[in-house]
């Protein structure tokens, strides 16, 4: 019975059978094919071909190919030219880049035929790249604007200004094309982000992960070559903040903006100033705040941080208006500050019911302990008005209240020095009398740190001592 089932295959699909034998050798002759075909070009000297390839990266990338110590063929997974320690930049030399590994990847036939030498592909590879700030927008132009596929894998890029670190995000990975087109991966502050683009760039969204931080930008029409305008959102530690900018390289305005917690909300316009010094001048209105968080500041971290201090210049007003029927105990408030080289110069203006404050004076941040200069002042139609405010009882109505009082403190060491203080005209403090508000001030507003002289109960436990 077997017998006659092999003669029957045997005589029917005989020649299927050996067609199907043959093919084994048409396989291995593909294979073989195959594997010359990839590995071959092992063998070439890809540095005679450099102007060719330096031909197509300009003309399909925009890249010029000014230095490199290599260009080695990579066989696997899918042959490509690697060029090692290649200095590039683009076509009008506006962005420089140097990197340790571009990857290049050309048709497959075209590793034979330079003649038709083409680019499917380039992957920038495990780099670094440093740029300065202004730099930024032209690199992001320059991906917005690329038509051919490009990749960066594992990119550390650090932003600078004038030799000094800005920023450094590390790990990044980008493609413009695929699944995961313009989404930007990577690490800052050793978190992980990931940031969104659409696909005209003009909405971003940037998402510090496991960290409950999420910004979106929406940019406006590009007014010209150098100007960014756009609505900042953004959400942090149970807060809000929008705002409206405007950036032109040099410098970014701030306005129609907003910040609100439970603790506080503000609206504020700000114009920060990069080039060719860095200068910040900002108005704030505060609309409500908790005053326990004054208390939640650190005065000494402040200080300490000088290097900061050296760099800062900035002019700031911060305005407070009390709201109707709202029992505030202040109605308004102004303060205008201004900082230039470790210097703080300072104009504060208090209203309470009809009773004004004022004072004004300057500090250098810079020393080791530094002196707050004050010049002061009280001015009181109702004196009775005036410390009821406080929960002092007083007899006389409408009784003319002015002081003045000059001096300074020194904030770290819990001291202060009265220069003169002088009432209604008609009394000028005695050195006795200056060493007794001294040692009063001290013991009950200072006793603690500088912001506790603020305290509402100790300034009330304060006015009855004096009185």
């Amino acid at each position: 019975m077997i017998n006659k089932i092999y003669k029957k295959i045997h005589n029917e699909y005989s020649t299927l059978f050996k067609f199907i034998f043959f093919l084994r050798y048409l396989i291995g002759i593909f294979f073989i094919s195959a594997v010359l075909f990839i590995f071959i070009p092992h063998f070439f000297e890809f540095e005679k071909r450099e102007e060719i390839i330096k031909n197509q990266l300009l003309k399909s990338y925009g890249l010029k190919l000014n230095e490199y110590k290599s260009i080695k063929y990579i066989s696997l997974p899918i042959p490509n030219l690697e060029i090692q320690s290649a200095n590039l930049s683009t076509e009008k030399d506006d962005l420089q880049i140097a990197v340790n590994s571009l990857n290049i990847y050309p048709k497959v036939l075209n590793i034979y035929n330079y003649e038709n030498f083409e680019l499917k592909k380039i992957i920038f590879n495990k780099n670094k790249i440093l740029l300065n700030d202004f730099d930024v927008k032209i690199l992001f132009d320059y991906i917005h604007n690329l038509k051919n596929r490009l990749t960066f894998k594992n990119l550390n890029l650090e932003i600078y200004r004038k030799n000094e670190s800005l920023i450094n995000l590390k790990k990044i990975d980008f493609s413009n094309y695929g699944y995961n087109s313009n989404i930007f991966k990577g690490e800052v502050f050793d978190k992980k982000f990931k940031i969104l683009l659409s696909d005209n760039y003009k909405k971003i969204n940037f998402q510090l992960l496991n960290a409950g931080i999420i910004i979106d930008i929406n940019l406006n029409e590009v007014k010209n070559d150098s100007a960014i305008n756009g609505v900042l959102k953004t959400k942090f530690l149970n807060s809000n903040v929008k705002f409206n900018f405007d950036y032109d390289g040099k410098k970014i305005k701030i306005y129609n903006s907003y910040f609100r917690n439970k603790n506080l909300s503000f609206k504020n316009e700000s114009e920060i100033i990069f080039r060719p010094f860095f200068y910040l001048k900002s108005i704030i209105k505060i609309e409500d705040i908790n005053t326990k968080l004054l208390k939640k500041i650190n005065i000494n971290k402040i200080f300490s941080s000088k290097n900061l201090i050296k760099k800062i210049n900035t002019t700031n007003e911060i305005k407070f208006k009390s709201k109707k029927f709202s029992r505030r105990f202040i109605d308004d408030f102004n303060l205008n500050i201004d900082l230039a080289y470790g210097r703080l110069t300072y104009l504060k203006k208090i209203s309470i019911s009809d009773n004004f404050f004022k004072c004004q004076g300057d500090m250098n941040l810079l020393t080791e302990y530094p002196i707050l200069y004050f010049d002061c002042s009280i001015k009181s139609k109702d004196k009775k008005s005036l410390l009821k405010k406080f929960s002092i009882k007083y007899k006389n109505k409408n009784e003319l209240f002015t002081v003045n009082s000059q001096g300074n403190i020194n904030i770290l060491n819990n001291k202060i020095n009265f220069k003169n203080i002088s009432m209604n005209q008609n009394y000028k403090a005695s050195k006795e009398d200056l060493n007794y508000f001294k040692q009063s001030f001290e013991t009950i507003l200072f006793n603690k740190d500088f912001l506790n002289i603020f305290d509402f109960e100790k300034i009330r436990e304060f006015i009855v001592e004096i009185t």
